[in-house]
């Protein structure tokens, strides 16, 4: 049986570089900030190219963004192998919290070619650090939310989803939890998931579809559909800063520490300031109070 599956990622700044720009008012200048596929969104996308060399899945993939949000797209493409890509963007969705990002998702989801069995979605978003955004759209999609997934098997016949999680119980962190439950499901990603190909059939699948991705990214332009507010039919109040309850009030840059320590270079070859680096490692070392 067929099995259709959505990732919805972001495109973050990309924080690597040092360099994030910063509008007047305290929000972040995407424009001048050098951006890139989020990184717990690119852990969603291996969990969809799972399902497509497992299953036999058909994968799309949604993003809400400005139009220079289609880099993500191609990237994530690459990784999964997708058949669909949207870009929801319009100045409309501007300002929106997770509830009004969560609305724009839940009607673009709708809208994919096909009725989607299992919603993939990153553990959260490095610029916003919420994880709210992913089990807000399972709400409003009415899908069962399984959160900190770290792997699953689906029984195609029966329409259940095995899977393991982490939770947390009786003040215990990271205790494995496995539960099933029948599709559609929406799930969140944990940051710890690996693919896992054991077999060669698995692994003759898996070279397949990446030759496959390699090819689909090259035409990015045929499988990409960008919707603005109109055409996806969203209630508009429902949307951007009329649908956010959430205000911030201002973002401040984190203030950088002062180097507290000195490094110096020394000449490996010189062998009298090796002495000198061996002579503070034993005074350093004579320092210490082993208990």
């Amino acid at each position: 049986m067929s099995l259709n599956v959505a990732v919805i990622i972001k495109l973050e700044p990309d924080f690597s570089e040092g360099n994030v720009s910063y509008n007047p008012d305290g929000t972040l200048n995407r424009a001048e900030t050098k951006n890139t596929l989020g990184p717990h969104s690119a852990i969603a996308a291996q969990a969809a190219f799972y399902a497509k060399v497992m299953y036999d899945a058909k994968v799309s993939i949604g993003t809400m963004g400005p139009p220079i949000a289609d880099l993500a797209l191609q990237q994530a493409q690459e990784i999964s192998d997708a058949e669909e890509l949207h870009l929801y963007s319009d100045r409309l969705f501007a300002g929106a919290d997770t509830l009004g990002t969560a609305e724009v998702l839940r009607v673009g989801i709708e809208k994919m070619r096909a009725k989607m069995d299992i919603v993939f979605a990153g553990h959260r978003a490095s610029d916003g650090e919420t994880g709210q955004t992913g089990p807000q759209t399972a709400w409003k999609l009415g899908f069962t939310f399984l959160g900190n997934v770290t792997s699953y098997k689906i029984d195609l016949n029966t329409r259940i989803i095995r899977a393991k999680r982490l939770v947390s119980l009786q003040g215990s962190p990271d205790v494995i939890e496995e539960i099933e439950a029948p599709l559609p499901v929406f799930i969140s990603i944990d940051p710890t998931y690996k693919s896992s190909y054991n077999t060669i059939s698995q692994r003759l699948s898996f070279q397949k579809y990446r030759k496959e991705a390699e090819e689909r990214v090259k035409n990015f332009k045929d499988y990409f559909k960008i919707f603005n507010a109109d055409e996806l039919g969203v209630n508009k109040t429902l949307i951007g800063l009329p649908g956010s309850p959430t205000i911030v009030y201002k973002v401040e840059r984190v203030p950088k520490s002062t180097a507290t320590r000195k490094a110096e270079v020394v000449d490996g070859s010189d062998p009298a300031q090796l002495q000198k680096v061996v002579a503070k490692m034993k005074e350093a070392l004579e320092a210490m109070v082993i208990k």
